[in-house]
């Protein structure tokens, strides 16, 4: 699980214009963002930097299955 959707939501920043930035399609990076998919390692870290995130920011943590935000 990914917290991409609340980042972006916190920042104000729209799924269309990530997409552009990594340049893939809005149907991938939605499917990131819903949790659908999960995106690479290497890209996480692409995210985050184009967000200004640590990468951190972007894991939900899961504890007693329980989500940590």
């Amino acid at each position: 699980m990914n917290r991409i959707k609340v980042v972006l939501d916190e920042k104000g920043i729209k799924q269309m214009w990530l997409a552009n930035k990594l340049g893939k399609s809005f149907s991938i990076v939605n499917a990131y963002v819903c949790n659908r998919r999960q995106p690479s390692l290497e890209l996480l870290f692409e995210i985050a930097e184009l967000l200004q995130v640590d990468p951190k920011e972007l894991i939900a943590v899961k504890t007693n299955g329980q989500k940590i935000k």
